[in-house]
């Protein structure tokens, strides 16, 4: 059960912060301009992530805390690649959620 992924059962990291990059990424990546928004001049950040309240991913698909999927996940940016599951933000989110605390995977 190697290929194991806590996040596809989890989904709380894309529904609690805003997931914001250097504008470029987007474009380098290929990633549509409807699912960013602008913060800045220099920064974007995913659709539905910009926001205080209601934080959700555009292309978070799925159920929080049960099976989420990723719409697209080979252009996910790179917030989403550096934060990894049972670090201190993971479990920020999860608290958020009321999900229970994951072991910090390596």
């Amino acid at each position: 059960m190697a290929d194991f992924n806590p996040c596809q059962s989890c989904g709380a990291c894309c529904a609690h912060f805003r997931v914001s990059f250097y504008w470029a990424e987007a474009e380098s990546l290929g990633l549509p301009e409807a699912l960013t928004e602008a913060i800045n001049p220099w920064m974007s950040c995913m659709k539905g992530t910009g926001q205080r309240a209601g934080v959700r991913c555009v292309a978070l698909s799925g159920e929080i805390g049960r099976e989420v999927g990723c719409t697209i996940y080979p252009q996910r940016p790179s917030p989403c690649h550096e934060l990894q599951p049972g670090e201190e933000r993971c479990l920020r989110a999860r608290a958020a959620h009321g999900l229970p605390a994951l072991p910090l995977s390596r």
